[in-house]
C-alpha cells in the first residue's frame, strides 16, 4: 500500500557497478503498484542486461534514440518519455552521467530525456571514494541541486575498488522510501483523514427480502481511489456492491443498513477532516423485521415503513471542523432543493444530480454533476467518467481546504 501506486516512473540506469542492483529496485517500484520504463545508457548493459530488466518491469527497454531491430527504424521520442513521467529517478548516477546532466550534454536517450523532464528527478550518486570527493564532481552535484534534482546520498561502504568509503549507491529499499517520502509530502491530500460511502443501504423485511435501490456505489468508490491516490487516509463505508475495485490504501467498512452506515459515520466522524456522502441512502426501513421468511402464500398485503435516520443532517448538526459534502439526486426544481438541502442540513457543499441527464446517476459509468456551495455561483460540469467526475469533486475539495 503505496503512494507510489499508479505512478509513471522512468528510471535512468548509468555505466556503474551498482546497476546490478536496478533490478530489486524496479520489482520494489513494481510492487508498490508503479509502471516502470527503464532507460540505460549504453555502457550500463556492461553491468546489467537490458532482457533482465525488462524481465521485471514488464516493459521494453530502452537505450537509443532510433529502435533498428527491423528494416522500420522507430524514434524513440524522449520528449514524450519526460513528460510521460511523474518522476524520473537516476540510479546509479555515474561521474559521468552526473557531469552530462549538468552541463546539458545530451548525447544519449537518458540525458535527453531528462533534459525535457517536467517531473521531479531524483539521482542517486555511485562511483568511487576519490572520484566522489573530487572538486569538479561535488561542483556538479551541487548545480544539479540548485537546479531542483533531488539528492539521494551516497553512503559509505564497501566499494568495487577496494577501498572503504562515502560513494556507495544507497540501497534500493532507501530509495524507493525516498520517492515515497517526497509524493506523501507532495500529495494534495497529504495527512487529511477523509470518509466516503457509497453504494445503497439494504433495510430487510425478513431475512431474504429487503428495501433498496439501484446504487451501484461506482461514484463513491472514484472518489475514494482518487483520494486515496492524492495522499488522503481514506476509510470507504460501503453499502452492498459488487464488482468495484479499490485503491490499496483505501480502507472499506462493509455495512448493510442505514443503521449501520450511520454507526459507523459517527464513530469516524470527530476525526474526520472531510466526509463525502455519495451513498444512496435508504429513507424508510420496514418498522418490523420478521424473524422468518415470510411466505408467499400467506400473503404481504402492506408493508409498515418508518423513515430511516438522515445520516448527512446528523453529522451536520455535529459539524466542528470536518468538510461535510452532499449529494442530491432531483427530478423537477433540482437547483432550488438542492440548494434548500445545503442549507437545512448545514453542509458545506452539495453535488446535484439530475434525474433528467441520460446516463447520469445509478448504474452508469459516467455522471453530469453540479456541484453547489453557499454564496457561490453553481459549478456544472458535462457528461464525464466517474473517475473524472471523482477529479472535478476532490478539486474543490481541496480548494474548501485550502480557505480554511
Amino acid at each position: 500500500m503505496s503512494v507510489l501506486h499508479d505512478k509513471k516512473i522512468l528510471l535512468g540506469i548509468s555505466g556503474s557497478i551498482a546497476a546490478y542492483k536496478t533490478p530489486l529496485i524496479v520489482r520494489l517500484l513494481v510492487k508498490a503498484g508503479a509502471t516502470v520504463q527503464v532507460v540505460m545508457t549504453e555502457s550500463a548493459k556492461t553491468f546489467v542486461t537490458p532482457l533482465t530488466l525488462s524481465t521485471v518491469s514488464n516493459k521494453e527497454v530502452l537505450s537509443s534514440f532510433i529502435n533498428e531491430d527491423n528494416e522500420n527504424a522507430v524514434w524513440n521520442n524522449h520528449v514524450e518519455l519526460g513528460l510521460w513521467a511523474d518522476a524520473i529517478l537516476i540510479a546509479p548516477a555515474s561521474a559521468n552521467t552526473l557531469s552530462k546532466m549538468s552541463q546539458a550534454n545530451a548525447d544519449n536517450l537518458l540525458i535527453a530525456t531528462y533534459l525535457s523532464a517536467k517531473c521531479p528527478v531524483f539521482f542517486a550518486p555511485a562511483m568511487d571514494l576519490d572520484m566522489h570527493k573530487h572538486p569538479a564532481n561535488k561542483s556538479n552535484i551541487d548545480k544539479l541541486i540548485d537546479n531542483g534534482n533531488i539528492l539521494i546520498p551516497a553512503t559509505s561502504g564497501a566499494l568495487a575498488s577496494g577501498l572503504d568509503g562515502e560513494g556507495r549507491m544507497e540501497e534500493p529499499e532507501k530509495i524507493i522510501a525516498a520517492l515515497e517520502s517526497y509524493f506523501l509530502e507532495k500529495s494534495p491530500f497529504s495527512g487529511k483523514k477523509i470518509v466516503i460511502t457509497a453504494g445503497p443501504t439494504y433495510e430487510p423485511i425478513d431475512p431474504v427480502r429487503f428495501i433498496g435501490n439501484h446504487s451501484s456505489g461506482k461514484m463513491g468508490y472514484a472518489l475514494a481511489n482518487y483520494a486515496a491516490q492524492m495522499g488522503a487516509n481514506v476509510t470507504l463505508v460501503s453499502g452492498p456492491t459488487a464488482g468495484n475495485k479499490t485503491h490499496p490504501n483505501v480502507d472499506v467498512l462493509a455495512v448493510t443498513t442505514a443503521k449501520e452506515m450511520l454507526k459507523a459515520c459517527t464513530d469516524l466522524y470527530t476525526e474526520t477532516d472531510a466526509v463525502i456522502m455519495s451513498a444512496a441512502v435508504a429513507d424508510f426501513k420496514p418498522s418490523n423485521k420478521a424473524t422468518q421468511k415470510i411466505k408467499k402464500q400467506d400473503g404481504l398485503e402492506t408493508i409498515s415503513i418508518t423513515p430511516t435516520t438522515d445520516i448527512l443532517a446528523h453529522l451536520g448538526s455535529k459539524k466542528k471542523h470536518q468538510v461535510l459534502i452532499g449529494f442530491a439526486l432531483e427530478s423537477d426544481n433540482a437547483i432550488a432543493h438542492a440548494e434548500d438541502k445545503l442549507i437545512r442540513k448545514n453542509l458545506d457543499a452539495i453535488v446535484l444530480n439530475s434525474l433528467k441527464d441520460a446516463g447520469a446517476g445509478f448504474g452508469h459509468d459516467t455522471n453530469k454533476i453540479t456541484f453547489l456551495q453557499r454564496d457561490k455561483a453553481p459549478v456544472e460540469y458535462p457528461l464525464k467518467p466517474k473517475e473524472e467526475v471523482a477529479k472535478d469533486l476532490l478539486f474543490h475539495l481541496k480548494k474548501i481546504f485550502d480557505a480554511q
